[in-house]
């Protein structure tokens, strides 16, 4: 089984982070411009060099030139531009095209004045204005582009993925590996390959953000950024994923809809809370979640797709080509995770991203791997003694007070803090038919830890749950919930007619086994 972490697309917003106020925009006119009066005129003019300049470099490098339509879907147009670029062998840029977006630029607006010399006054507005798109094919990136809007302050965007980079890396270091569509079937040394996409840091992207805003057609030239007047990166959208190739894919499929099938809740508010590692409150605003789609654009999969949502993020979860299964967190908003936007915090983010991955996988495992195997459950259901001679209580399956405990267990599987007495006990409130105390709650986390379910935490009043912990509180819940209680319902609707016939014949054998037994039936 191949199991591999590396980014995916990684979207960055460019931006001249001192053109950001008006009184910047007052000061980059007057100041680095020397113009007296600060004129929405002096904007035009960088606009119109820079929109002649794409033409010329397009015309002059033979470069194809697209108009895009509207509903144009942008990477399909392109993709036989990239295609002839890449049989080239050679980076540069495939083809420029044009589009009219909404972007958020400066807008002027002169004030009434008696004053001799117009003033105005810059305002941020959203307007419908001219973008140029850059598709690349890079030696070290593969497909990329760059987005360049036509009017003041120019913002960009940057689109590179971080698949086709560690395939190139891995194609230079002589390592041999499959493809999936965007990832990896399989590889000869998968050490080597998750060490070389554990390589693509913001060091590496910001290099190649440079280098190509220095090769194509830019607003602003060499004088401007001397004074400062360039482009940094933040990060607007980034995608980290974690794929596993099973080793039967013609068994990939069965599993996955298993999968689906036992983590529904996943997204619910304080499973989100576990599985992104970020509090939620009655109070936090956004969405939180668990949808089941069927992609109806660019399907990397032709079955369901699993979307985890979190604030302005998400976790998306699919079957990959048939055969391998990809955890895809989609972070919207840096700050979903308390990491700051600019490209710089990528690692801490990428870190956070990979430890979501984790944690729904830990939560899937402990919903699909509930088998409790014999001596595990000798030693739980029944009494017994530890190595110093300490005699544990036992959990027996089916006691009320057990099965509530289980229940309450199910909804702490990854709580990172760990449990206490007045958490757990919290959950129990109303779950036991008798009433539930504080003595009757240190009495039970007592029998736990010395039926080796839960540990303590070192120096601290909790506790966290031990893999027999784990299965003793999904096997108990599972076997209850899924099988027992369903099956002691079977003979009423709304059961499945074929099953109650067979209960209604068991009952009637049972019965006559009796009477020939000549023992009655109890009053």
């Amino acid at each position: 089984m191949l199991d591999i972490e590396c980014l995916d697309r990684i979207y960055l917003n460019a931006y001249v982070p001192i053109l950001q106020s008006s009184g910047q925009v007052v000061a980059f006119m007057t100041r680095h411009l020397g113009k007296p009066i600060p004129s929405p005129a002096l904007m035009e003019q960088i606009g119109t060099r820079f929109r002649g300049a794409v033409e010329s470099c397009a015309s002059s490098n033979g470069i194809p030139w697209v108009r895009f339509g509207k509903g144009d879907r942008k990477i399909d147009v392109m993709q036989p531009y990239l295609r002839a670029q890449a049989a080239t062998g050679r980076s540069g840029v495939a083809a420029a095209g044009a589009a009219q977006e909404f972007q958020r630029v400066w807008s002027a607006y002169q004030r009434d004045t008696k004053a001799a010399a117009p003033q105005y006054t810059f305002a941020k507005a959203d307007r419908r204005v001219t973008c140029y798109y850059f598709y690349l094919r890079d030696e070290d990136s593969g497909g990329a582009f760059i987005k360049v809007c036509a009017c003041f302050p120019y913002p960009a965007k940057i689109w590179v993925n971080g698949h086709e980079w560690a395939k190139r890396q891995a194609l230079r270091a002589g390592i041999g590996f499959t493809e999936l569509s965007n990832g990896f079937a399989s590889c000869e040394d998968p050490a080597a390959l998750q060490d070389i996409c554990g390589r693509l840091q913001p060091g590496t992207i910001e290099v190649f953000a440079q280098r190509w805003m220095h090769r194509i057609p830019m607003p602003f030239g060499s004088t401007d950024r001397d004074a400062g007047y360039w482009w940094e990166c933040s990060m607007r959208q980034v995608e980290v994923s974690r794929t596993i190739v099973f080793d039967a894919p013609h068994r990939a499929r069965s599993f996955f809809e298993a999968l689906i099938a036992g983590n529904l809740d996943l997204g619910r508010p304080e499973n989100a809370e576990i599985v992104f590692g970020r509090r939620v409150r009655c109070d936090t605003p956004g969405t939180f979640r668990t949808a089941i789609d069927r992609p109806l654009i660019d399907p990397d999969d032709k079955g369901a797709v699993v979307n985890i949502f979190y604030k302005h993020s998400r976790v998306k979860q699919y079957l990959k080509d048939g055969r391998a299964m990809r955890i895809e967190t989609v972070i919207n908003c840096p700050r979903d995770l308390a990491c700051n936007a600019r490209l710089p915090s990528l690692g801490g983010l990428q870190a956070k991203a990979r430890a979501i991955s984790g944690r729904i996988l830990d939560a899937e495992r402990a919903g699909q791997g509930t088998v409790l195997a014999s001596p595990a459950f000798e030693r739980i259901a029944h009494p017994s003694r530890s190595a110093d001679g300490r005699r544990t209580p036992a959990l027996r399956f089916g006691g009320p007070r057990v099965m509530a405990l289980a229940g309450a267990l199910c909804s702490t599987l990854l709580a990172a803090a760990g449990i206490t007495n007045k958490s757990l006990r919290a959950l129990m409130t109303g779950l036991p038919a008798a009433p539930y105390g504080p003595g009757q709650m240190t009495y039970d986390l007592r029998r736990l830890r010395l039926a080796g379910l839960i540990r303590r935490i070192e120096h601290t009043n909790r506790y966290v749950l031990t893999p027999d912990g784990t299965r003793f509180a999904v096997f108990y819940t599972k076997l209850h919930n899924r099988l027992l209680r369903p099956l002691m319902a079977a003979g009423q609707p709304p059961a499945p007619p074929p099953l109650r016939q067979a209960l209604h014949a068991i009952d009637q054998h049972v019965d006559d086994y009796i009477t020939h037994a000549r023992l009655g039936k109890a009053a």
